[in-house]
């Protein structure tokens, strides 16, 4: 598949007021993220380097113990095996990129 449209991907709760759509590569994994205000992603890791782009909203996020309010524009780099969290603090649209691919989002 060379092209598709994000309105034809599936869209998934994967938390309560997390819902994402995904796109998988054979080396990563690209997600598509709208959250509800107040919508928490708990305390995680996983062994995927992670990019967070916000693009709607305005975000808390914490990475390493380190946490920042994230607005429109801004980039999260995310190493592998290091725990982090979200916190919507208005409505958001997020895109993150993992690699290698997210198997268990498949």
């Amino acid at each position: 598949m060379h092209f598709c449209k994000l309105s034809d991907l599936e869209l998934r709760q994967m938390l309560p007021g997390c819902n994402a759509r995904f796109i998988h590569t054979d080396n990563m994994t690209v997600s598509y993220w709208n959250l509800d205000g107040g919508a928490v992603i708990p305390p995680h890791k996983h062994p995927h380097e992670q990019v967070t782009s916000l693009i709607e909203g305005k975000l808390e996020m914490s990475v390493g113990g380190e946490c920042k309010t994230i607005e429109p524009g801004e980039i999260v780099i995310i190493p592998g095996d290091v725990e982090h969290s979200v916190n919507a603090l208005t409505p958001c649209y997020v895109i993150d990129a993992f690699y290698p691919a997210r198997d268990d989002y498949r």
